[in-house]
This record gives C-alpha cells, sequence and structure tokens, in this order.
C-alpha cells in the first residue's frame, strides 16, 4: 500500500490578478482560481488579490459571502474606477488604481496585525501595475515575487496603432518605449518567472537580460489548460467500424459542424471565416458554423450569417452560458482557431476548451500551437487572411471523415498531454512551493 505524498509546510501565499473571474462569477475556474485552490488543498494560507471591476463582464463585482469556507482561500477586491473599452485611458487609469491601492492596503494590513506577511507574491503581468506594486512589497516585506507572464505585452499592442505595418514600426518605440522599459524592470526584479506558454517565457527572459536581470532565475511555462471531465471524450471508432459507418452514411451525408468560441474584435480573423463560409456555400461543401462570443465584429457576422445562401451555414449565439458552452462544444466536430498572428496570442484558452472536447483544430497561429496541433496529429493550419486556404481546410474535414476522426483523437490526446489543469496546475504549485 503506497503512503500518501506529504504536503510541504505551509507557506502564506499572495495571487494578484484582477482579471480574471473570482468564485461567483461562474464556472469553471480559470488560471488563478484553479491555482488558488490547489495552493489552499496543499495547506497554504491563500489570498486572491483582484478588482472591483470585471474585466469580462464590465461590471462591479462583491466578494461573495463563505468564500474562505467555500474554497479555503480569501479574496481581497482593490477598489478601482470601472472601464468599458479594453483599449482606452479609463483601463490605463483602472489599472493604476490597482496598483496603487493594492500596495497601500497590503503595507497598511501587515503593519497593522491584520494580514500575515507574505512568503509568495505571484502576480500576472499584465497588467503593469500589479507587479510594479508587487515587486516593490516583495522587497520591502522579505517575500518571494514571481511574475506571471500572460502575454506579449506591452508589444501586443502595435498592432493597434493607426498606418500601415512599416509606420507601425517606427512609431511604436515612442508610444510604448516607456511601458516596455517598466515591463522589463519588473521582469529583472522577479524572484522567479512563470509563463502561459513557452513563447511567453522565452520572452520573459530575453527582456530580462536585457534589464540586466541575473540569469538562471526558477522558470516555468504553464499552458492556461481546461478540465477534461466537462466533456466526453470523442467517439473512438477502429478502422473497421469507421468504414461500415461511411458505408451506411458517406461523408457528405451530414453537414460538418465546427465551432469559433471566443472575442468578435479585431484581433480575431472574423473578416476570413465569412469570406471562407461563401467559398464553401458556392461549392456546395455541407458545413455548419457556429460563433460563440460577442464584441464589436458580432452585428457584422450577424448580417453576413443572414445573406449567406448555398450548402454552408452561419450560426451566431452571441455569448453563452458556460453550460451552453460545453454542450455546444460537445456536439461539434472542429474547433476554430481564427486569431492574427500580429496579436502575439501563442495559444488561446479556445485552443485548449477544443481539445479537451476531442475537436479537430483549425489553426492560424504559427509556433507553439502549430507544432502541438502538428505533434499530436490533431487538426490543420491555414492561413490567417487567406479565406480559401480556411475554406479548404474546413472542406477537408467535411469530405474525408477518416482524417477528422483521427484529429479527433489526436486533439483529445493533445488535451491529456499538456492541457489537463488538474495536472498542470499541481506541477505549478508544486514548482511555487519549490521555488520559496
Amino acid at each position: 500500500m503506497s503512503r500518501a505524498e506529504p504536503l510541504p509546510p505551509p507557506l502564506t501565499i499572495w495571487i494578484v490578478n484582477p482579471f480574471d473571474d473570482i468564485p461567483g462569477e461562474g464556472l469553471p475556474p480559470l488560471r488563478y482560481w484553479s491555482l488558488a485552490r490547489i495552493l489552499a488543498a496543499r495547506g497554504h494560507d491563500v489570498t486572491w488579490w483582484s478588482a472591483t471591476w470585471s474585466h469580462r463582464r464590465k461590471a462591479r463585482r462583491d466578494v461573495p459571502l463563505g468564500i474562505r469556507e467555500d474554497e479555503n482561500f480569501a479574496v481581497r477586491l482593490v477598489a478601482v474606477r470601472p472601464y468599458e473599452k479594453n483599449v482606452s485611458l479609463a483601463r490605463i487609469a483602472s489599472h493604476r488604481d490597482f496598483g496603487r491601492t493594492f500596495e497601500r492596503l497590503a503595507n497598511e494590513g501587515v503593519a497593522s496585525g491584520q494580514l500575515a506577511r507574505p512568503d509568495i507574491i505571484l502576480a500576472s503581468l499584465p497588467p503593469l501595475d500589479g507587479p510594479e506594486a508587487a515587486a516593490r512589497l516583495a522587497k520591502r516585506l522579505d517575500a518571494l515575487f514571481v511574475c506571471d507572464v500572460m502575454d506579449a505585452w506591452p508589444e501586443t499592442f502595435a498592432r493597434l496603432l493607426p498606418g500601415p505595418k512599416w509606420l507601425r514600426g517606427v512609431v511604436a518605440p515612442f508610444f510604448l518605449g516607456g511601458m516596455e522599459k517598466r515591463r522589463n524592470t519588473v521582469l529583472a526584479a522577479a524572484d522567479a518567472i512563470s509563463a502561459a506558454a513557452e513563447a511567453y517565457l522565452t520572452l520573459a527572459r530575453e527582456k530580462r537580460a536585457a534589464a540586466g536581470g541575473t540569469p538562471g532565475l526558477p522558470a516555468r511555462a504553464c499552458y492556461l489548460g481546461a478540465y477534461l471531465q466537462e466533456y466526453p471524450e470523442p467517439p473512438k471508432r477502429s478502422p473497421t467500424e469507421l468504414d461500415a459507418s461511411l458505408a451506411a452514411e458517406p461523408d457528405t451525408a451530414q453537414p460538418v459542424k465546427g465551432v469559433y468560441a471566443g472575442s468578435l474584435e479585431s484581433g480575431q480573423d472574423i473578416d476570413t471565416l465569412i469570406a471562407a463560409a461563401r467559398l464553401l456555400g458556392s461549392a456546395g461543401t455541407a458545413a455548419e458554423i457556429h460563433v460563440a462570443g460577442t464584441g464589436a465584429l458580432e452585428p457584422r457576422l450577424r448580417g453576413a450569417a443572414e445573406g449567406l445562401r448555398g450548402a454552408c451555414r452561419l450560426v451566431v449565439h452571441g455569448l453563452l452560458a458556460r453550460r451552453d458552452y460545453v454542450k455546444l462544444l460537445a456536439s461539434a466536430d472542429i474547433g476554430l482557431v481564427l486569431v492574427k498572428p500580429e496579436s502575439l496570442v501563442a495559444l488561446p484558452y479556445k485552443a485548449c476548451d477544443y481539445a479537451a472536447a476531442g475537436l479537430a483544430i483549425v489553426n492560424s497561429l504559427p509556433g507553439e500551437l502549430e507544432r502541438l496541433v502538428n505533434e499530436y496529429h490533431a487538426g490543420l493550419t491555414y492561413s490567417a487572411g487567406d479565406a480559401a486556404s480556411l475554406a479548404r481546410a474546413i472542406a477537408a474535414f467535411a469530405t474525408d471523415r477518416r482524417l477528422l476522426n483521427d484529429c479527433r483523437q489526436g486533439s483529445r490526446r493533445l488535451a491529456e498531454a499538456v492541457f489537463d489543469r488538474e495536472k498542470t496546475y499541481l506541477a505549478f504549485a508544486k514548482w511555487l512551493e519549490g521555488c520559496a
């Protein structure tokens, strides 16, 4: 009979992130809720510092009653001003509120004895003001400062600057140089660095070195991941069973069902999706493409869906409740990652969910996600901005159900290997303990 692994000595750990949904705002837990749960279950005293303004819902929020009893960790909300647009001066001011007020409340709480001095402060980047405050607090309170890099930030803002690409390259240093310098200083101050993708970890190491940070610090990538138990496994059919099924029901008898989940904003390849749907319809390819999400491009997408003719349909759902979102993915065949590479996203939440649901992935992103999709034979790649390329990838699955079956199985294997949050966040928690 094997003995249970002994738990480490208890630590006081602060998590600093204003973006993720907190308990009471809907399941499943995302990155920081998942991490806080696991750390608390391992005996640590965990406090999650968040903001009074929900980034996702654009609404005020409160800490639900009984959270310590339900979750075994604490959530402390920092008062910030609201903002409606993700790219706005109001958002910058809100993040400034978060950093300044968090630092003041933390100092006052420790000085008065109301808060225990933290052993570890883990802060997400972005935003910038939170980890800046965390770095100062860690130095003052003799705590370990861990910077958790969630994005290629602020480089991702360069695509939002006006003008042609060559001009943006010239003016970006003038607009973003100050933020880059501040970001590099934060990375140089970190005692350890974690990241949501290997690409972000590589970037963080480079920028830390440029700012004079010492080499060789602890570093770990932990993907955003998914809870695999939310989704049924895709049907496993042997080649003989698949051949029999195809003999009874030809490849084109039922339309292939694809899903795009996520924001409908300029960083997503939505216009290419519309054009590809028209190409599929005119070519007679039977396909249903369901869109779950909202954003500035939603009206354009709904108008295109109404005007679509032919064998391909676009179905626009808007923002779905989690239960309906999971049900939609569980009923689909293909998951569409329609992200423009210039957004500098390495591996979005949607890719993890698609893999957990066992969907064949059609992917626009080069680099890390493309490598994983190819390694596990989990899907196909298309060229962002190229409607014909996207249409060909969808049509390949619509007309070759053997390929579809193989990629669905590969996608689930990918999720089991690197996206299973039950495993990856436990490893993340143990790494943090080791850093301390």
